[in-house]
């Protein structure tokens, strides 16, 4: 068995069949087929159940996959501690992101770590909070930029607090509140609101902030992003609420300071063990660009104060 058969077993589980595999890796289709059928006699038994209109993983074939997936991960990061060692950072970063993020310029923190870095594979991937603090643990993202609201418990990774902020209402320009200096929280129960599907955390801050006050409020349209949001609210649909950096920045619509707003914390998070070369340099690059900010173990719920800013939802 060696690492190349595990790779085109991956391949196949992934794509569904052995000619994306071997288009994938970059074979011909009868290399990639041998291969897996040598790998499949050592181990004594079929990993695929095979078809004209399918192929699909055995019971054995189920069982062989993440474990190959491990053995492949494990594998580049020899590599890239053996790079590291010699002076050079390679392998991968998978990072993760609420779609806007505030508290660091995020395409030109990515566009320094490659010209730093350029031997490392870097890859995007835009997501709700709480699903990327899963995938951080999974080893699915290397590390994370999320937006939370204040007690929001992380575990089973590591967070630091890169800035504290406010949310802001933001309505149509011909709304009765977009000339306003500011609106309190009862106003805004009057509102239909549009927001974040029920139970993320970009959700949670707003609920939680009129829960608090002893308010009840109407959300007749959830979303699952903010371009939609803003879509709706400028069309006079709902009014929402949003970070107020961001929310300033959307165009034709208005943004108003809200007493007693909610409260968001955005963190960047990373796993709970020493970080492959790679990340380990991005965690590194953020905390040059930032400066020094709060950190927090794998289950705690905050930091220390950061500085203020204005966050983005997600």
């Amino acid at each position: 068995m060696d690492l190349q058969q595990m790779r085109y077993v991956v391949a196949v589980a992934e794509t569904g069949g052995f000619t994306r595999a071997a288009r994938r890796c970059l074979v011909v289709q009868s290399a990639l087929s041998h291969q897996i059928a040598r790998l499949e006699k050592e181990l004594g038994t079929r990993l695929f159940d095979r078809t004209s209109r399918r192929v699909r993983l055995t019971a054995a074939g189920e069982a062989f996959v993440p474990a190959a997936r491990q053995a492949l991960e494990a594998a580049e990061r020899a590599r890239a501690e053996a790079a590291a060692a010699a002076g050079e950072v390679r392998g991968r970063l998978a990072v993760g992101a609420i779609p806007t993020v505030t508290a660091v310029d995020l395409p030109a923190l990515l566009r320094a770590y490659r010209s730093r870095f350029p031997q490392v594979q870097v890859s995007l991937r835009a997501g709700a909070s709480e699903r990327m603090v899963t995938q951080v643990r999974d080893g699915e993202l290397d590390v994370a930029f999320l937006g939370v609201q204040p007690g929001f418990r992380l575990q089973g990774v590591r967070g630091r607090v890169l800035a504290r902020g406010e949310l802001a209402a933001v309505v149509a320009p011909g709304h009765p509140l977009a000339g306003a200096a500011e609106v309190d929280l009862p106003r805004l129960a009057q509102e239909v609101f549009v927001d974040f599907a029920t139970g993320s955390a970009a959700r949670a801050q707003s609920e939680e902030a009129f829960a608090a006050a002893g308010l009840t409020r109407e959300v007749a349209f959830e979303v699952s992003g903010v371009e939609l949001m803003a879509r709706m609210v400028r069309h006079g649909l709902g009014t929402a609420l949003l970070p107020a950096g961001f929310a300033a920045e959307l165009p034709d619509l208005r943004f108003v300071p809200v007493r007693d707003a909610p409260q968001r914390v955005e963190y960047l998070v990373s796993g709970p063990f020493r970080p492959a070369p790679a990340a380990g340099a991005f965690l590194a690059l953020v905390a040059e660009e930032s400066g020094p900010q709060g950190e927090s173990g794998p289950e705690a719920e905050s930091g220390p104060e950061a500085r203020s800013t204005h966050l983005a939802g997600g």
